[in-house]
């Protein structure tokens, strides 16, 4: 009995370590994505159609998936982050869904080592639980995908692509608070002219407080000791979200000249365009 158990178990370890590599059915796969301030990666496999009926059929409806194959699929938040009304603290998670006909529920669960689904369900692990439109494409997508798409500082949207159907899911990121309360820190402190740089732009591109980003860009030029044609630019610009069109225009054109000097097209074509419009 020993005799077999021993030839068993180097039978099976020989194969566990075979030296011919085959390409997997569903390979594995990664995406990474910046959004503001908060790093998310998603850890997946990615079944094919391969002629085959998927939902309804091969993932059959109203019953809990793993979305995607063999273990389950993962995504990570750097920060926390906000799923419909509820907030998510940074760390991993596995991702569930429930496929419907018109809709799918979409599931945060916090145990993030299952293959595929957890060997007992517990409902206290639930992180997240949202219900979300199930959109029908023209053209399918053959083998399944997330996508991190719809960017902006504050949010994106994770897509669940297979098949014919298509899932978004809305994930809200505090960015706003985030870099908030970075600007006040630094503020209350020694800032450089960079950091006004910086403050200033971020102020007009969120469109939050113009007059405050026009006294930090006016501050970060006057501190720095060789004014460039894109600070230039940007002081333009945040002169003209203020409405005050004759300084956009004369700092444009200083930008303008500047850009002209270090031969930069792009720039060139940018400011010009500006002062065109603004003179209008």
């Amino acid at each position: 009995m020993k005799k077999y158990l021993l030839i068993l178990t180097l039978t099976i370890f020989s194969f566990s370590f075979s030296q011919i590599k085959t390409p997997q059915p569903s390979p594995a796969a990664k995406i990474v994505q910046i959004v503001g301030l908060t790093e998310i990666e998603v850890q997946y496999s990615r079944p094919s159609m391969r002629g085959r009926e998927i939902f309804g059929n091969l993932v059959p409806y109203d019953k809990i998936w793993r979305t995607g194959a063999n273990e389950n699929s993962v995504i990570s938040f750097s920060t926390s982050v906000k799923i419909g009304d509820r907030t998510v603290p940074a760390g991993k998670y596995s991702i569930y869904t429930i496929p419907g006909v018109d809709s799918w529920d979409f599931i945060l669960y916090s145990d993030a080592n299952n293959w595929g689904l957890p060997s007992e369900w517990d409902k206290n692990k639930v992180i997240v639980k949202i219900n979300a439109p199930s959109f029908k494409k023209v053209f399918p997508t053959e083998s399944f995908q997330f996508s991190m798409v719809d960017l902006s500082n504050n949010s994106f949207t994770l897509g669940i692509d297979w098949g014919d159907v298509y899932i978004p899911i809305t994930i809200d990121i505090p960015t706003r608070e985030m870099v908030e309360k970075n600007i006040q820190d630094v503020m209350g402190k020694q800032p450089k002219a960079s950091d006004y740089y910086a403050a200033a732009v971020y102020y007009r591109q969120e469109n939050i407080n113009i007059e405050k980003a026009v006294e930090w860009i006016d501050k970060a030029i006057e501190m720095s000791e060789e004014v460039q044609y894109w600070q230039l630019r940007q002081q333009s610009l945040i002169y003209a979200a203020n409405g005050n069109i004759k300084g956009a225009i004369k700092v444009a054109k200083k930008a303008l000249e500047a850009a002209k000097i270090a031969n930069n097209k792009d720039y060139v074509k940018m400011n010009k365009d500006s002062i065109e419009e603004w003179s209008n």
